[in-house]
C-alpha cells in the first residue's frame, strides 16, 4: 500500500509492473521545522505510513516524504505562484539537495509487526534562470504541488543542468534504496515486478 497521492511515485511504481494499492495519508506535515532536513522527511515518511497502517488490517505499507533544502533552508511545495516563483529564483544558479525519506511497515491482523526506514539524498545542480524562464515555467502551475516548485520528470528538465546520485529520488521515490530496504524482509522490486503481491505476504 502506497500512503500518498503523489502520481509520481504512483508512475513509477505501476511503471514496475508491481501491483498496490493508493491510500493517501492524512498525517499533518506540521512541527517538524527544527529537526534537521534528514530528520524531517524521515519523521514525515514514518507519520504518513502509520497513519496509514492505523486503517488496514494486513499487507505492506509504504511512506515517503520528498523535501529540497537550499543552503539550510527546507523547501516544501510553494502556496501560490508568487512563492512558486521566488523559491526558483532562490535555486537558480546553484546546487541543492533533494532528499527522500521512505518508512516501511509490516501490518498484520491490525498490528505493526515489522518497520525499517532510510532516506536517499541527491545534489541537483540549476542552470542560470532568466525571468522569462521562471515566469513560462510558473505559468504552467506545474510547480504548486511539487517540493521545491519544480517536477524534474517534466518541463522543469530543462532548468536542470545535471545531478549527482538517484534520478528517481528526485523524482519522488528514490527505488533502489526502497529495493535496498525491502531486501532486509527478503523482498525485492524485481521480485514484486515479476511476481506481484504473493511475494509480500509473508515477508522474512
Amino acid at each position: 500500500m502506497l500512503a500518498s497521492a503523489s502520481p509520481r511515485r504512483r508512475q513509477l511504481l505501476t511503471d514496475l509492473g508491481i501491483p498496490f494499492t493508493v491510500i493517501p495519508s492524512d498525517f499533518s506535515e506540521e512541527g517538524v521545522d527544527d529537526l534537521a532536513p534528514e530528520a524531517q522527511a524521515m519523521t514525515l515518511a514514518r507519520g504518513k505510513a502509520q497513519w496509514v497502517c492505523h486503517r488496514v488490517s494486513d499487507g505492506i505499507v509504504l511512506g515517503a516524504d520528498t523535501i529540497v533544502v537550499v543552503d539550510d533552508d527546507v523547501l516544501g511545495k510553494p502556496k501560490t505562484p508568487d512563492h512558486a516563483r521566488e523559491m526558483l529564483k532562490g535555486l537558480a544558479g546553484r546546487t541543492h539537495r533533494v532528499i527522500t525519506g521512505l518508512a516501511l511497515f509490516h501490518v498484520n491482523e491490525g498490528r505493526i509487526v515489522k518497520e525499517t526506514s532510510g532516506y536517499e539524498e541527491t545534489q541537483v545542480h540549476f542552470r542560470a534562470l532568466t525571468e522569462e524562464d521562471i515566469d513560462r515555467y510558473v505559468a504552467t502551475g506545474d510547480c504548486l504541488d511539487k517540493a521545491g516548485a519544480y517536477g524534474i520528470q517534466g518541463l522543469a528538465a530543462l532548468l536542470v543542468e545535471g545531478l549527482e546520485g538517484d534520478y528517481f529520488n528526485v523524482v519522488g521515490l528514490p527505488l533502489v534504496r526502497l529495493d535496498k530496504l525491502l531486501r532486509q524482509w527478503g523482498i525485492s522490486l524485481m521480485m514484486l515486478g515479476t511476481e506481484g503481491n504473493k511475494s509480500a505476504t509473508t515477508p522474512a
